[in-house]
């Protein structure tokens, strides 16, 4: 009897210690820290300085994950029940395809709800990217308490069915997409999914791959800005696909946490290069030099942004910026804090 309840105590304290570590596919995650502006920052560079690597959960600040959560408004079983509505509606709201010339698919991915800075750059590259005109189609998946009401959750799930439901909208030979994931990274290169208290998984490189396996694009840009997300390269890479990322493997990128308004990636290739070119590579170097000045400037360990290169994707990207137009530049400014009224689906942010 003695080893028979010593047993169902220990079966008792493991499951216990399951539902304590949280609901993550990878849990350590979860240990990633707000990071802290350095000292010697200037306004030169991007407020917030600090790694996406030394951000810290919040969620010990309320026991049922509700810190972050709007105390009106949807609850988070509606939010999870409304996903398909939601998804619906934006894909519903893109502009038709611009017939006779390759168009340009954008999804904006912002993965971690706990920070405003992600949100603004998805936000932001909605604005953006229509400067380039109607050949130029984008949707939003964003976690973010301001947002929950009329985008799309930044879900694994909602991004299948996003990358799906463009698809099939799309001219598979001519038409590009541009996935464009903002969050932060861990050692492993996994992306922080969050919205606590909502079970979203996260989403790694070989992940990432599955999915475009199961939804394949002739002509892609994959464009991750996070720490480490240069892990992302070699499952990625291949012909057709233009690969962009914030850091290298084994290095943090900078600009991320609560007192940031756009990381530095987010201002150099977004904010700052894609205002004075449609060129996406151009754009890229650009936006690696700038990056690179303001790590010296910081004094910080650079990030070094990957670039790979597929066969042919240069070429169908020009054939995009030829039948495109170039509107007047869009200067950046962080999202509202509370949601618009527009639909969720709308091409306009």
């Amino acid at each position: 009897m003695r080893i028979v309840l010593i047993a169902l105590l220990a079966f008792a304290a493991g499951v216990l210690a399951m539902l304590t570590v949280g609901h993550y596919r990878t849990p350590e995650l979860n240990a990633l820290a707000p990071a802290q502006a350095p000292a010697h920052a200037t306004s030169a560079s991007p407020a917030g300085a600090a790694s996406a690597a030394d951000a810290a959960d919040d969620s010990d600040d309320d026991d049922n994950g509700l810190a972050n959560w709007p105390s009106n408004g949807m609850t988070p079983e509606q939010v999870m029940y409304a996903q398909p509505q939601l998804l619906r509606q934006s894909l519903a709201g893109l502009k038709p395809r611009v017939s006779g010339k390759p168009n340009l698919y954008v999804i904006a991915f912002a993965g971690d709800g706990g920070e405003d800075v992600f949100r603004n750059e998805a936000e932001f590259s909605s604005r953006l990217f229509a400067r380039f005109g109607p050949t130029v189609h984008t949707l939003v998946l964003e976690n973010n308490p301001a947002a929950l009401s009329h985008r799309p959750l930044a879900s694994w799930s909602n991004l299948e069915a996003a990358l799906e439901g463009v698809s099939s909208m799309m001219k598979p030979d001519e038409d590009i997409l541009l996935l464009y994931m903002t969050t932060h990274g861990d050692h492993d290169s996994t992306l922080l999914v969050d919205m606590d208290p909502l079970p979203l998984d996260q989403i790694g490189p070989p992940d990432l791959a599955d999915i475009f396996k199961k939804h394949p694009f002739k002509w892609k840009v994959v464009v991750v800005n996070a720490c480490y997300s240069g892990g992302f390269v070699p499952d990625l890479r291949g012909s057709g696909t233009l690969v962009l990322t914030a850091a290298r493997e084994d290095r943090s990128s900078f600009g991320c946490g609560s007192d940031s308004d756009i990381t530095y990636f987010g201002k150099a290739w977004l904010a700052n290069a894609l205002n004075g070119t449609p060129d996406f590579i151009v754009a890229f170097n650009q936006a690696r030099e700038q990056i690179a000045q303001w790590e010296q400037q910081d004094k910080l360990t650079p990030s070094e942004p990957q670039i790979d290169i597929g066969a042919g994707i240069a070429e169908q990207l020009a054939k995009w910026r030829h039948g495109a137009a170039e509107g007047a530049s869009v200067p950046f400014a962080p999202a509202p804090s509370l949601p618009h009224v527009a639909a969720a689906g709308t091409d306009a942010p």
